[in-house]
Order: C-alpha cells, then structure tokens, then sequence
C-alpha cells in the first residue's frame, strides 16, 4: 500500500523523536534502520540486507552495515563518531560488490537527526 506524504511526514516526526536520543551504534543500529525503512511503508527485508560480508579495498574481510544493493550502502557509527572515516570505510567496500551491486548513494549515519521542516 502506497502512503501518503502526510503518512509519511507523520511516520518520519514520529521516527525523529523516538530515536533523538539514541547513541549506541552497536545496541540500536539495526533497529534504527528497520524502523527508517517502515516510514516510507517498506519492510527492511524486502530491500535491504545487514553485516552484508564482503572484501575491502585491501583485501581483509568487511561488513557492511546496510546495502540496498544497487541503490544504498549505510555505515552506521556511536554518536559523534567520525563521519568522514565513515564514508571513507563504505567506499573501501566498493571493489567486494559486483557492479550491479554498486550503490548509488552512501549514507553514513551517527544517530543524530538534524532538524527538517516540512
């Protein structure tokens, strides 16, 4: 069933403020992210795989936090971790994944919500 933007901006106010206060990557990051994914009324399962394993650019073995193959890789970090380490761990994931697997966008993420108007 599609949702209406209303639907959604009411999912995502709700989504906002059950996780603002969250911190801890390690006890909620998987949580978070199924309960992103049911804003928009779309079962995580259905698109989107976690700890995904794969070969980094250096040839050791990786996990991928979220990959919506084809479409979204997601490194997730504690709050205040470092975002542009983050990024640059999720593009070290690229030479693992097939070409179609290939995202087309990275998302890091560290728990904190910014503001957004609607």
């Amino acid at each position: 069933m599609r949702l209406s933007q209303h639907e959604i901006r009411k999912r995502a106010i709700e989504f906002a403020d059950k996780w603002k206060d969250e911190s801890r990557e390690r006890a909620e990051a998987q949580s978070f992210w199924n309960d992103f994914f049911e804003v928009f009324g779309v079962p995580r399962k259905r698109v989107a795989t976690f700890d995904e394993p794969v070969k980094k650019s250096d040839g050791r073995d990786g996990f991928i936090d979220l990959l919506w193959r084809g479409t979204l890789i997601v490194e997730h970090k504690s709050r205040g971790g470092n975002l542009d380490k983050a990024y640059g761990l999720a593009t070290d994931y690229f030479p693992g994944l097939k070409e179609a697997e290939l995202p087309r966008y990275v998302l890091v993420c560290d728990f904190v919500i910014s503001e957004f108007s609607y």
